[in-house]
């Protein structure tokens, strides 16, 4: 973890990049709809997301597609393989939850706020940073043994990542609706659910993905 906090504070462009983008994409967005005096709550809440998955995927793509074949091989004599791709996902988790807070602010001072439950959206945030994360984490290493990895982690991802869309999609709608917490449990439990199965799965299958 440490050394991705170093190179990225030495590359401040690639997390500027993905600011820039997150920022330009809020502001089109506002530009499209500002003849509306508000949007309704689903199209405000769909936007959101679609912002969020498409930054996760620019952000979290580089774990393990941008370094060489040396440097991971440096890894391999250095580090224990669990050790590794754990340290991979905390790191993501630390930067999609940094850009989805900050996302989420700069959607607001353009679009508007609109939840009425801070509190189970903020969860939702916090819960769908740890899932694209371990999802995306695990799909780029698969994907950086292949050829045309940006491509082949899109694919391998897809399936993985709509269910968690539909579960957070449900679950800000609540909190946007001002519903008890009760109400949401059975999305919040699955996706929890679903944060802790990758992150097993991920811890287990690794070391095997390593080793070729």
């Amino acid at each position: 973890m440490k050394k991705d906090l170093v190179l990225e504070w030495r590359q401040k462009y690639a997390l500027s990049a993905i600011l820039l983008y997150l920022v330009s994409t809020v502001y089109l967005c506002y530009l499209s709809f500002i003849k509306l005096k508000s949007l309704p709550d689903i199209v405000w809440n769909t936007l959101f997301w679609v912002i969020i998955v498409f930054s996760a995927f620019n952000t979290i793509t580089k774990s393990f597609i941008s370094e060489k074949s040396g440097r991971q091989m440096y890894y391999f004599q250095l580090v224990r393989p669990e050790a590794l791709i754990l340290a991979k996902i905390a790191y993501n988790i630390l930067l999609m939850l940094f850009l989805s807070v900050a996302g989420f602010g700069v959607y607001c001072m353009f679009l508007g706020y609109k939840a009425q439950d801070l509190s189970v959206y903020f969860l939702s945030l916090f819960l769908g940073s740890v899932g694209f994360s371990s999802i995306l984490t695990l799909m780029a290493a698969i994907a950086a043994k292949a050829e045309n990895a940006g491509m082949l982690m899109a694919i391998l991802s897809f399936p993985l990542i709509l269910p968690m869309i539909i579960m957070l999609n449900r679950l800000t709608k609540n909190a946007l609706d001002g519903l008890q917490f009760s109400a949401s449990f059975d999305e919040i439990s699955t996706l929890l659910g679903i944060d802790l199965i990758v992150i097993a799965l991920s811890y287990i299958l690794f070391p095997y993905l390593w080793k070729s």
